[in-house]
This record gives structure tokens, C-alpha cells and sequence, in this order.
């Protein structure tokens, strides 16, 4: 029973993951590209806050959770599935950590614009550039992530 339980924690906790991300990423890359600095100003302040609270707890669960499951069902940690899985959540999670940092100074950005009632900056948009760069590569790592934790290939 205890391996049904993590195991449908640690589901649910990639359903979070992902679902948090991919819904973040629509919301905040069609605001920004509306330029409308009080949707933008709206949209990523809540963003942020979203990965605060969803993909930084979720970020943390899982690898603990995945490491569990593997001792409790006994793979062995040299498997070539959870050796890639281990690898492509580093790679997503190497593209989130400049993602956050980004989108705080972006949220920052698009607060001052709105205060100040112009437009937004250049550097929003440069950061929006390398914001959807390093978004793609970490979304098609998750994906290839959760393959292999449903296929568990050998």
C-alpha cells in the first residue's frame, strides 16, 4: 500500500509540475505579447507566484519521491530510464533556475511600467526571447521525463 501511495503523490506531483509550467508559459508568453502593461503586469506577478508555490514544492517532491519508488520497487539505480530521467530533470531544471530569476526581474519590470504608465521596456523583451529559449529545451526534457517514468524502458 505505502508504494501506491508515493506513487500516486509522486503523479500527482508531476501532474502539478507540468501542468503549472505549461499553463504559466501560455498565459504569461500571450499577455507579454499583447504589450499591455496591466495585463503583462497581472499575469506575471501571478506567475511568480505560481512557481513559488507549485513548481518549487514540486520541484523539490519529486526527485525524493522518485528516489523512494526506486528503492521501494528495488530498480536498480543504474537503469538506463532512471539514469536519463535523473539527467533530463537536471537539464529542465538548469533552464527553470535563469526562468525564475527572469521572470522576477520581468514581473519588476511591467510593475514599474505600470506605475509609471509606459510601456514596457526592451530588456522585458529581451528576457522574453531568452525566457521562451530556455522554456522549450526544459519542456520537451519533462516530456521525455514523464515517458520514461510511465515506460520505464529497459
Amino acid at each position: 500500500m505505502e508504494y501506491l501511495i508515493v506513487k500516486w503523490l509522486h503523479i500527482l506531483s508531476s501532474t502539478f509540475l507540468f501542468g503549472t509550467g505549461i499553463g504559466s508559459a501560455y498565459y504569461m508568453l500571450f499577455a507579454s505579447l499583447s504589450r499591455d502593461t496591466r495585463a503583462v503586469a497581472v499575469v506575471v506577478r501571478h506567475v511568480v507566484r505560481a512557481d513559488w508555490l507549485f513548481t518549487t514544492t514540486t520541484v523539490i517532491f519529486q526527485p525524493l519521491s522518485g528516489f523512494y519508488l526506486i528503492h521501494l520497487a528495488g530498480y536498480p539505480w543504474t537503469s538506463a530510464w532512471i539514469v536519463w530521467s535523473i539527467v533530463l530533470y537536471f537539464v529542465a531544471g538548469a533552464c527553470w533556475l535563469p526562468v525564475v530569476w527572469m521572470q522576477i526581474r520581468m514581473r519588476d519590470m511591467a510593475q514599474q511600467a505600470l506605475r509609471e504608465n509606459s510601456e514596457l521596456p526592451p530588456q522585458y523583451f529581451r528576457y522574453l526571447k531568452a525566457w521562451v529559449a530556455l522554456g522549450i529545451p526544459a519542456f520537451f526534457a519533462l516530456v521525455i521525463v514523464f515517458y520514461l517514468m510511465v515506460a520505464k524502458p529497459m
